[in-house]
This record gives C-alpha cells, sequence and structure tokens, in this order.
C-alpha cells in the first residue's frame, strides 16, 4: 500500500499531515496545486484516479485517500492502471 502520510509530505513539506484528525482541505493543507501534484504522483505510481468520479469528502483526510487508493483499484471506473 502508499504510504499516503509520507507522500502529502513530500508534496505539502508540513508534518501536519501527520494528524489523523486534520482536514487536510479545510486546513489548506491540499490546496488546488497540490491536488495536481498528488494525483500525478499518483499516476506515476501507475494509479489513475479520475477526480470527477470520485467522492470529494475522501479527500479531505488521508484515510479517506487510502481508502479511494485501497477500495478502487481494481474499479476501472474510477483507478485504473495502465
Amino acid at each position: 500500500m502508499i504510504d499516503v502520510k509520507k507522500l502529502l509530505y513530500e508534496i505539502c513539506e508540513d508534518d501536519i499531515v501527520y494528524n489523523d484528525n486534520i482536514d487536510l482541505i479545510e486546513s489548506g493543507i491540499l490546496d488546488s496545486y497540490a491536488f495536481i501534484e498528488l494525483f500525478s504522483r499518483l499516476e506515476d505510481m501507475g494509479i489513475i484516479i479520475q477526480p470527477t468520479r470520485i467522492d470529494r469528502n475522501l479527500l479531505r483526510s488521508v484515510s479517506g485517500i487510502e481508502k479511494i487508493i485501497k477500495e478502487n483499484l481494481n474499479d476501472n471506473n474510477l483507478v485504473t492502471t495502465p
């Protein structure tokens, strides 16, 4: 499984991402640039997420992002591997 916290830390350079209770969007950690970078890095790992087809609320937390990756890894409608 992908270490989402580590990935977010590399993108945002803020260790607040290790706080399990932080709202990544409301806190400003995940802004539009960070979203693009996150999806780009996941794509580099072979995971392509179609942002328009997922529940945006899941992007508010590390556990939500992990859920998107885990639950939809084989669902070609949301996440595909090239």
